[in-house]
C-alpha cells in the first residue's frame, strides 16, 4: 500500500554526495541549530573557519596616553623636567662637589705644610764708624734689615724696628726726636725707651761689634731686652 505524497509521518529526505561522485539520500538532521553552527565546506572540501572581528586601529599620528606616577589624586611632577634644566642642575652639583673636594684637600695640604717664616739676612755689615754722625738715627737699614743704627757721643747701638706692642713698624720723626708707631700710637725715645701709648716695654737691641775689616757688624740672632737688664751687656753696644 502506498502512502500519499506529503504525509506528515514521513521525514523529508536529503541528497548527499557519495564517495563515487553520485548522490545518496538521507534524512535531515533532527537538530537544526546544530546544523547552523557546523562549518560549511567549500567547494575544495575544506572547512571555513568563522571570521574574527578586526580590532579598530587608532588614527594616524595619535599616541597612546601614558599614565604618570602620582601620589594621591595628582601627579608628583606638575610639569615634566626639561632636559636642559636637568643638565644645568647637574653641572651646578658637580661644580659644588669639586669645590668642596678642592677645599678639603687644600686644608689637608695646609696642615701638612705649616707656615714657615723666611727671614732676611740675620747678619750684615753696616759700613765704617766714621760714616755716622753723633746723635743721628740712620734709617737706611730699616727696609732691608729692620734695624736703626744710632751713634751717641759714647757708643753705637742697633735698635729693632719692631714695636713691642703688636709688632708694627714705628717711624722715626726727626722733628719730634722720637719713634712713633702708626698702628696704636706707641712712642719711643731715641734710646728705644717707651714713654707713650700701649707699648709695654722698650724696643730691643741687637748685637753690634766691629768686624775684622773695621766695619760695623750687626748680628740679629742675638737680642737684648731692657727690662731684663741686658742692655748692660757689652755686645749690646759698640764703644769706639
Amino acid at each position: 500500500m502506498t502512502r500519499p505524497i506529503g504525509d506528515q509521518g514521513d521525514k523529508p529526505t536529503e541528497m548527499r554526495p557519495s564517495s563515487d561522485g553520485g548522490q545518496t539520500t538521507g534524512q535531515t538532521s533532527e537538530n537544526p541549530e546544530k546544523d547552523k553552527t557546523t562549518p560549511l565546506k567549500s567547494s575544495l572540501g575544506k572547512a571555513e573557519s568563522p571570521k574574527t572581528p578586526t580590532p579598530k586601529k587608532e588614527p594616524d599620528g595619535s599616541k597612546p596616553i601614558q599614565k604618570r606616577a602620582s601620589i594621591g589624586p595628582d601627579s608628583i611632577l606638575e610639569e615634566p623636567i626639561k632636559r636642559r634644566s636637568f643638565f644645568s642642575w647637574l653641572t651646578i652639583a658637580w661644580v659644588a662637589f669639586a669645590a668642596a673636594t678642592t677645599t678639603f684637600f687644600g686644608m689637608i695640604l695646609r696642615f701638612m705644610f705649616p707656615n714657615v717664616l723666611f727671614e732676611g739676612e740675620q747678619t750684615f755689615k753696616a759700613g765704617y764708624p766714621d760714616e755716622y754722625n753723633v746723635g743721628e738715627v740712620v734709617i737706611r737699614w730699616k727696609e732691608k734689615y729692620g734695624v736703626w743704627i744710632i751713634r751717641t757721643p759714647e757708643y753705637f747701638f742697633a735698635l729693632s724696628t719692631v714695636c713691642t706692642h703688636l709688632g708694627c713698624t714705628p717711624n722715626w720723626l726727626p722733628n719730634e726726636d722720637k719713634f712713633k708707631c702708626p698702628c696704636h700710637g706707641s712712642g719711643f725715645r731715641k734710646s728705644g725707651i717707651n714713654f707713650e701709648g700701649p707699648a709695654p716695654r722698650p724696643l730691643e737691641r741687637y748685637k753690634i761689634t766691629l768686624a775684622d775689616d773695621g766695619q760695623i757688624f750687626v748680628d740679629k740672632t742675638k737680642k737684648f731686652a731692657y727690662e731684663k737688664g741686658q742692655w748692660s751687656n757689652p755686645e749690646s753696644s759698640l764703644v769706639i
